[in-house]
């Protein structure tokens, strides 16, 4: 008798390095916060996007609200949140989310939501009422919110942005020669559009984008020059994970010293504050990218 050969039948994923490691999420902060996720039935990105600082930030007592549900109406080959046609989404959600906002006691609060191309609005009613609903119960909160892509709507933009937060994110997510493969049905030249008219109604501006997809420095350097032409203030740099076997696999790992070169180099070409750095998320730190000047 003679033995077959041993195939591998699927690809070794790339081993994660010593720098990425994370903490456990533990203590009485973060127990208070999850039993007030649960308790209001809110979503946060920290959970549907697999976020790695989920531990650090909600032992802080902060947390990012993901808001009109949980099921987004794109396919991006990088995201863990779920794909599909999402149910009717809840108009009772913004005073839920403002309640829960004024329970934690939250100094600055971030909000974001899955895209919702089949909505004539995109959300922006929610978006709305969500941000006007948190600044009536915390007056003294300031707010982000990380929007997604309106399609050109810009009708809905301005609706999204007007209700007085102090901070308008919107994440370009790669370098442009990987949009199609990173965001098949987003458009670069649109998302730094979106940004500039950001800009325009007078919003403090912020993007984020990551890295080890299979980019090149050159490519980094260069969505650097092209956001600062199109009015982006502040900018995040986080390394790629991939969330589960069946999204697009990691390139590379970033080492940190590159990331403190691109915070470094950043700085020098005129952004106001650059948090980039391997486990580094467009939230992280966000209470940080308020006002100008604010860098480490």
């Amino acid at each position: 008798m003679f033995e077959l050969p041993i195939v591998e039948s699927k690809k070794e994923r790339r081993k994660k390095p010593d720098w990425l490691r994370v903490k456990l999420p533990i203590g009485e902060n973060y127990r208070k916060v999850r039993d007030l996720v649960d308790q209001y039935k809110l979503h946060t990105i920290c959970q549907s996007g697999h976020c790695p600082n989920m531990g650090e930030c909600w032992g802080e007592g902060t947390a990012t609200f993901m808001i009109l549900g949980n099921v987004c109406t794109r396919s991006c080959s990088f995201c863990a949140v779920a794909t599909g046609r999402p149910p009717e989404y809840d108009e009772d959600e913004p005073l839920r989310v403002a309640e829960a906002v004024r329970l934690m006691q939250v100094k600055h609060a971030v909000l974001t939501s899955v895209n919702r191309d089949e909505l004539k609005d995109r959300g922006a009613a929610i978006w709305h009422q969500t941000v006007r609903a948190i600044k009536e119960q915390s007056p003294q909160t300031t707010i982000e919110t990380l929007i997604p892509d309106v399609r050109a709507n810009w009708e809905a933009l301005e609706t999204m942005i007007s209700a007085g937060q102090e901070v308008v994110s919107h994440n370009m997510e790669t370098v442009e020669s990987l949009y199609r493969k990173v965001r098949p049905q987003g458009k670069y030249k649109r998302s730094l559009e979106q940004i500039q008219r950001i800009k325009d109604y007078g919003k403090r501006t912020k993007t984020g984008i990551m890295v080890g997809l299979g980019e090149n420095k050159e490519d980094v350097f260069k969505i650097m020059d092209d956001l600062l032409e199109h009015g982006c203030d502040v900018l995040t740099i986080g390394q790629y994970l991939q969330p589960t076997k069946m999204h697009i696999e990691v390139a590379e790992y970033i080492h940190p010293d590159l990331f403190a070169e691109y915070e470094q180099v950043g700085l020098e070409k005129g952004f106001d504050f650059v948090e980039s750095g391997p486990l580094v998320r467009s939230s992280y730190h966000a209470e940080r990218h308020v006002y100008p000047n604010q860098n480490k």
